[in-house]
């Protein structure tokens, strides 16, 4: 396994810890106790990390590697990295040359902005001392940190419990342990953080260590307990021993995790986290908070799939209240600004999930009650009428049924790449796969209101006319270009699957979805996903690399997209009748290839995209909701049984 690989740990708060392997950070979201002030944003990281020296009578020995520049990386502990695993938590083994062994893992109690931290020797004798130094910033989880006269140095010792604040206006950090703590302040300078040079970021950065832990190995397990102000009870009682809070925790943390069916479930937990008292989806680590699209596509893999529908209602009953001129935010900002509403799919994605949802409780036997049901249809229907009366950002509905929506400067589909002024994929007009969401919501909604119904035919006729491309055998991806009628954006993208696949009805049937289909795997798949553009079409980008402005252009433009393989899998399947055969072959050739990545890059979890050509190097978040939602949305779902009668024409699927 690469030593690069990363490991997370969710607090279900929106804060985490985060590293890699071989111990090494190196990106500015690398830490031990990072947390969301105002859940699930305003994340600070307190805690950046820890240097940790062994000492027996063979010498002394580092536990911990650290970058600086310009190209140093000491101390090298990750040579001394014998096993590591990440379940169900981050476990190191090391082994150093007179024999002795040290087991060092970590892991976050959930629902707490905390950290439990441990070391123990489980082989070797004789004297085994252990010095910790914490690392510490006090920074906006996205800034950098460097020495200045401000950083409080100062350190409230009260028994074995410790109090550092790093700044005023931030949380202290609140600790304890079974070790002995000496004052010793130090600035720590030029950390080295290569994955944010690699994306031409600003990758240098000063940590400050208010003093050193000190544990005797030999005596038994040494022990450090973090948690954020406020989240103090993590620490245990005051007639606690360390040893026995740590063991409580330890169990209970235990405990929850064994009950998750597989380690596929549980990783999807780390993405449910708190928005006040309602629930919310994460829709990425290290950067992501929680983003309208994304929550509303991932929720039906991470959340309904894996059968958790007490969570999928309390997160759209939490998103409910939020429509506003038929449009649900797509990004509540970090610092409390107004929510961003410019995304013309979220709020289709909404409509979608809470006809999933409601028929999910239903199957199970625990119909919703009549309220919940009311206030999540009132929602849609809100939805609705707000694009049919017309919206923000030239959102309406066209005399031929189908929606149209754009205006320059302002990027709405999930195609969303903007720097600066240039939005890299405008696709102002009808995109293809934003009909599919609206004609799919208008056919779910149809029993409640006539106009649905009418408006739904009308706009189904329209789409089979206005956007097969008989030439490329698929469709179009845009039409009415800039609002132009009669023009094409021919461009063959993944967005035209959505017709076949990954929503409740199919739009297109028979030879010209098995067409699209074929074409689509042709051009646009991959082991771990489908570009977001074909070989050959202009502007192809067979990497993501570079700057800010380099990655931003090529992030639609080829990349690929692991969250695609659902609605691909999906429309497989439709077109090949979906019998046990083909769901076993699209499990070896699609789905294994996705499995094996659970390995490679954000341990137990799905990256956010890929380079568009092999090696298909892993790029962006390396934890990914809807990735991991949409391979669990095929694995509990698609693939797990046969439908309950064949694949037929959407219209009549479900007359």
């Amino acid at each position: 396994m690469d030593s690069s690989a990363e490991w997370l740990e969710s607090d279900g708060l929106g804060g985490f810890a985060s590293g890699t392997r071989a111990g090494v950070r190196t990106r500015r979201y690398h830490a031990l106790l990072l947390v969301a002030t105002t859940p699930p944003t305003g994340r600070v990281v307190l805690v950046n990390g820890f240097d940790a020296w062994l000492e027996t009578a063979g010498g002394r020995f580092p536990l911990s590697a650290q970058a600086y520049t310009p190209d140093v990386v000491y101390p090298d502990g990750a040579r001394h990295v014998e096993a590591f695993r990440h379940d169900p938590w981050p476990r190191w083994t090391f082994g150093f040359p007179d024999g002795t062994r040290v087991e060092q893992e970590l892991f976050v109690p959930h629902e707490s902005a905390a950290m439990v931290v441990a070391w123990r020797r489980t082989a070797g004798t004789g004297p085994a001392r252990l010095e910790v130094r914490p690392l510490l910033s006090g920074r906006d989880y996205h800034a950098l940190h460097r020495e200045n006269p401000s950083f409080g140095f100062e350190t409230e010792v009260t028994g074995e419990r410790l109090t550092w604040r790093c700044y005023a206006d931030l949380p202290a950090v609140r600790a304890r342990t079974n070790g002995a703590f000496q004052h010793e302040p130090l600035w720590f300078r030029n950390f080295r953080y290569d994955e944010e040079r690699a994306r031409g970021l600003d990758f240098v950065e000063d940590l400050a260590s208010p003093g050193a832990l000190r544990f005797d190995l030999a005596a038994g397990e040494g022990l450090w307990l973090l948690a954020a102000e406020g989240h103090e009870s993590a620490l245990g009682d005051p007639g606690e021993r360390v040893a026995e809070v740590a063991a409580r925790v330890r169990r209970a943390e235990a405990r929850r995790r064994s009950a998750f069916p597989t380690p596929l479930h549980r990783a999807a937990d780390a993405y449910l986290v708190r928005r006040g008292a309602g629930r919310s989806v994460v829709a990425g680590y290290p950067w992501f908070t929680d983003w309208g699209r994304d929550t509303f596509i991932a929720l039906r893999g991470l959340v309904l799939a894996a059968g958790r529908l007490d969570v999928a209602r309390d997160i759209l009953l939490e998103w409910a209240a939020s429509v506003s001129e038929g449009m649900l935010p797509n990004r509540f900002p970090d610092r409390g600004e107004a929510p961003e509403f410019n995304a013309v799919d979220a709020s289709l994605w909404y409509v979608v999930a809470v006809h999933e949802y409601l028929a999910a409780v239903q199957a199970a036997g625990r119909p919703a009650a009549q309220r919940e049901r009311a206030t999540l249809e009132d929602a849609a229907d809100a939805i609705l009428a707000g694009y049919a009366r017309g919206t923000r950002h030239g959102i309406r509905v066209d005399a031929d049924g189908l929606l149209a929506a754009g205006e320059p400067g302002v990027q709405l589909t999930w195609m969303d790449a903007k720097v600066g002024d240039w939005v890299v994929t405008p696709r102002i007009g009808k995109p293809v796969e934003v009909q599919a969401l609206w004609l799919n919501a208008l056919h779910l909604a149809r029993d409640r209101s006539p106009a649905w119904r009418e408006l739904f035919t009308r706009g189904k006729g329209a789409f089979a006319e206005r956007f097969w491309n008989e030439a490329q055998g698929g469709l179009h991806d845009v039409v009415d270009v800039d609002h132009v009628s009669g023009t094409e954006d021919a461009a063959f993208r993944p967005n035209q699957i959505f017709a076949v696949g990954g929503l409740p009805l199919a739009l297109l049937e028979g030879k010209r979805a098995r067409r699209l289909v074929d074409a689509v795997e042709a051009r646009l798949w991959t082991p771990l996903g489908l570009r977001s553009l074909a070989p050959g079409e202009p502007g192809y980008a067979p990497r993501y690399e570079g700057d800010v402005r380099e990655r931003d252009g090529a992030y639609h433009q080829g990349t690929v997209w692991p969250w695609l393989l659902g609605p691909f899998v999906e429309a497989w399947l439709r077109v090949r009748g979906d019998g046990a055969a083909a769901r076993s072959e699209a499990d070896t050739r699609f789905l294994a290839p996705l499995r094996a990545h659970l390995e490679e890059a954000g341990l137990g979890h799905v990256s956010e995209i890929a380079d568009a050509e092999p090696p298909h190097h892993p790029r962006g978040c390396p934890f990914q909701a809807w990735s991991l939602g949409e391979l669990l949305r095929l694995t509990e779902g698609v693939l797990a049984a046969p439908r309950v009668s064949p694949p037929r024409t959407a219209a009549s699927k479900r007359r």
